[in-house]
C-alpha cells in the first residue's frame, strides 16, 4: 500500500524523556526535509466537525537498539541511499552553540547515537530494520 517507509530506531538505554526528546528534534528537521506529501500527511476530522492536521497516513515503527547497532544502521541507510536524520549525546546541553561545538570535536566512532529517523523504499528500510524489536 506504501511505496516508503518510516521507521525510527530509538536508544534503549537512554532514559525515555531524553529519548523522546531525541525522537521529537529527528522528526522535525525530517518532516520539513521530505515534506508534506511523501508523508502523506492528513487532516483528520473528528465528529464536532475538529481538525487534526498533519497527521501520517503511514505506520510509524518505533523500534529500539544500542548505540553501536544504531551507528552501524546509520552507515548501511547511507550506503543504500535511505534518507536518515540522527541524534547524539552531543546535541544536548547547553546552547545549540555549544551542542554544535561539542559535536565538532568528538570523532564518529566516539558518539552515543540516541537514535535515527530513515525514510525510504520500503522493502529496504524493512530489510535493514527487520532485526530490530518494537520499543515498548
Amino acid at each position: 500500500m506504501f511505496a516508503n517507509k518510516l521507521v525510527a530506531v530509538m536508544n534503549e538505554k537512554v532514559e525515555p524523556g531524553v529519548v523522546m526528546n531525541a525522537l521529537a528534534h529527528m522528526c522535525i528537521g525530517f518532516g520539513s526535509e521530505i515534506g508534506k506529501e511523501l508523508l502523506r500527511l492528513t487532516n483528520y476530522t473528528d465528529g464536532d466537525a475538529g481538525s487534526h492536521p498533519s497527521i501520517s497516513e503511514m505506520p510509524f515503527m518505533i523500534l529500539k537498539a544500542n548505540s553501536n547497532k544504531i551507528r552501524a544502521l546509520r552507515q548501511a541507510a547511507q550506503q543504500e541511499g535511505i534518507q536518515c536524520v540522527d541524534f547524539t549525546d552531543t546535541m544536548t546541553i547547553g546552547t545549540y552553540l555549544e551542542q554544535l561545538e561539542r559535536t565538532k570535536q568528538v570523532k564518529e566512532a566516539d558518539l552515543i547515537y540516541y537514535g535515527i529517523v530513515l525514510f525510504g523504499d520500503w522493502a529496504k528500510v524493512s530489510e535493514l530494520t527487520r532485526k530490530f524489536s518494537l520499543l515498548k
